[in-house]
């Protein structure tokens, strides 16, 4: 074996023991790359050097924009937002039968698409909309499927975190042009997930909701379009060239703060601490994480892990629609046990190069590589979109995954169309002058 199969062997076998035995997926990643390296490199030299590769990992002045879209994420979900996207999404669903379930598909991506947070959207939504779909009779374990399904759609639909942490291991993709390629993709998931609400309501008999009237729909619309304005605002700004990804992010946090305390009055200022703590964690996190992710990405490219790789599949198959199908079921693989961020760090750098030398664009793999993984975080066993939405459901795991099969077969799909058909991906970006 040479030395890349032999450092490969060491992090895999290393990284899923350390896994099992509940040690945090950072340390494992630092301990498992810096023992892969041991064989090349004396003990000094490696410990040093890795030290080196976290900081480098995190001096990078683009990552500013995790901390402050996670601040306005936390501000926009303590701030009723939710109910508010929710009566702007009954306007268009209120008339088709399981228009509650559609509700909630349509008020996961808008929610989604402010809050940046398929959790936050599952958790905001699912205890809102849950209770209102099981006094109308709907089945507690089909409206639970519906949220849980439709949630991680604004994982796609911009603002996105794992965007970011993707522009950055993938060496520099352009924040706002994979910004831009989310918005088909995402719309796509939850259209898919909408025609199998559609077909069990139509099944089950769920009739439709009472329209409103039109005096009704003036109140609905003045209070949802100061939310559906932060959009506008941050991601027009940004594609418009007005500010940098990590100046929208600032942006962002300022509007929705006067979204909140001014505006709806929903948050009072003694909250704030609290809300700015639970940020702090949440950016530390990641932040840790992609800095140890560095020690990785240096293994790898030192000792040419991902070249073997990428002659191992080559030499299974030389057509492009195979090899993408088997990077595909891998990536769906590793999402079933890998939260995103992890995930994305260490498995862009080993795939990246393969699709490269099949001709993919970087922006059109980073959406097939988050499609993925979008989809892990609603599978056991580490599903926390899947957890979050079976807790506020109030049901049973179990209990979802029959009705959830049939979404699953839709979005697997839909990640199939984004897989092989580029332009998915690209039209937006392309129009925009990013490709």
């Amino acid at each position: 074996m040479n030395i890349a199969a032999v450092c490969g062997l060491i992090i895999l076998v290393l990284l899923v023991i350390m896994l099992l035995l509940g040690v945090p997926i950072a340390v494992a990643l630092a301990v498992s790359s810096i023992c892969a390296i041991l064989p090349v490199l004396n003990t000094g030299a490696a410990v040093l050097t890795g030290a080196q590769r976290i900081f480098s990992g995190i001096s990078i002045f683009s990552l500013l924009a995790i901390p402050f879209f996670i601040l306005a994420g936390n501000i926009m979900n303590k701030g009723g937002i939710a109910l508010r996207l929710i009566h702007f999404a009954k306007l268009f669903t209120g008339s088709i039968p399981g228009a509650l379930a559609h509700t909630n598909a349509v008020a996961n991506m808008l929610f989604g698409a402010i809050s940046g947070s398929g959790t936050a959207a599952a958790s905001a939504m699912g205890s809102i909309i849950g209770p209102i779909e099981e006094e109308e009779g709907y089945d507690r374990d089909f409206s639970a499927a519906a949220n849980i399904a439709t949630a991680p759609t604004g994982l796609l639909i911009p603002p996105s975190n794992v965007m970011i942490t993707y522009s950055l291991v993938s060496g520099g993709t352009s924040v706002a042009a994979l910004f831009m390629a989310g918005y088909i993709p995402g719309i796509l998931w939850g259209l898919a997930c909408m025609v199998v609400i559609y077909l069990f309501a139509r099944k089950k008999g769920y009739r439709s909701t009472k329209k409103y009237e039109k005096g009704e729909v003036g109140k609905v619309l003045l209070q949802a379009i100061p939310c559906l304005l932060m959009i506008v605002i941050v991601i027009g700004g940004i594609i418009g060239g007005v500010f940098t990804a990590t100046e929208g992010s600032v942006v962002a946090v300022v509007y929705s703060l006067i979204l909140s305390l001014v505006f709806y009055k929903s948050i009072r200022i003694s909250e704030l601490p609290k809300i700015f703590l639970d940020s702090a964690e949440m950016t530390g996190i990641i932040i840790f994480l992609i800095g140890v992710s560095g020690i990785m990405s240096w293994v790898m490219a030192f000792t040419g892990i991902p070249a073997v790789v990428s002659s191992f599949m080559l030499g299974i198959s030389s057509n492009r629609y195979v090899i993408l199908f088997m990077i595909n079921i891998l990536l769906l693989l590793i999402g079933t046990f890998m939260d995103m961020t992890p995930a994305c760090l260490i498995f862009t750098p080993i795939f990246l190069p393969i699709c490269q030398e099949l001709g993919m664009n970087t922006i059109h793999f980073g959406i097939m590589l988050i499609f993925n993984l979008c989809i892990g975080t609603i599978t056991p066993p580490v599903g926390t979109t899947l957890f979050v939405g079976v807790k506020v459901g109030k049901t049973k795991i179990e209990n979802v995954i029959k009705p959830l099969l049939g979404y699953f077969a839709a979005i697997f799909c839909v990640l199939l169309l984004v897989s092989y058909i580029p332009a998915l991906s690209l039209w937006l970006p392309a129009l925009l002058g990013y490709v």
